[in-house]
């Protein structure tokens, strides 16, 4: 939906200094832009729970990291996310590859239980299911920054 460029562009325009990633198919084609984006430093994790780990120290630290992984690594990283948004308070954000959303005829649990999983952790999230809506990302992004709250992108994936 987007390139890599786009979303490079986008996420220096926020000020990110770091993307803290465990790509899937769709979110790994940016890897070349960020990898060579000399504003941002790209931070690859094993699992994603060490994602919220690492963005958390990131935070503390002074940096300002953004959290980029797959909807069901969300569901595997569930305990550290609790950690740092909610014993730390520290308002995170991320980018969410959301599996099959694009495609309704997908039989597939993620499309299920996405949504539902980020409203009981109570984060606030927008979808972005079309390429025009590139610019709620940053908009997004700013309003959680100014409220001290944890916030996530949902970039649809699958077939449109």
């Amino acid at each position: 939906m987007f390139s890599g460029l786009q979303i490079v562009a986008e996420l220096q325009g926020m000020g990110i200094t770091h993307v803290v990633w465990l790509p899937d198919s769709t979110l790994g084609q940016w890897e070349d832009a960020l990898s060579s984006s000399s504003a941002i430093k790209l931070v690859r994790v094993c699992r994603e729970g060490e994602a919220w780990a690492l963005a958390m120290g990131l935070s503390l630290g002074g940096a300002r990291p953004l959290v980029m992984i797959q909807c069901t690594g969300l569901f595997e990283s569930g305990d550290s996310l609790r950690n740092a948004v909610y014993d730390y308070g520290l308002p995170l954000f991320a980018i969410i590859g959301y599996r099959s959303a694009l495609n309704a005829a997908a039989n597939d649990s993620a499309r299920t239980f996405t949504e539902p999983n980020l409203k009981s952790w109570g984060i606030d999230y927008r979808l972005i299911d079309s390429p025009e809506k590139l610019s709620e990302l940053a908009a997004h992004y700013v309003r959680c920054r100014q409220a001290h709250k944890p916030g996530v992108v949902l970039i649809a994936e699958g077939r449109m």
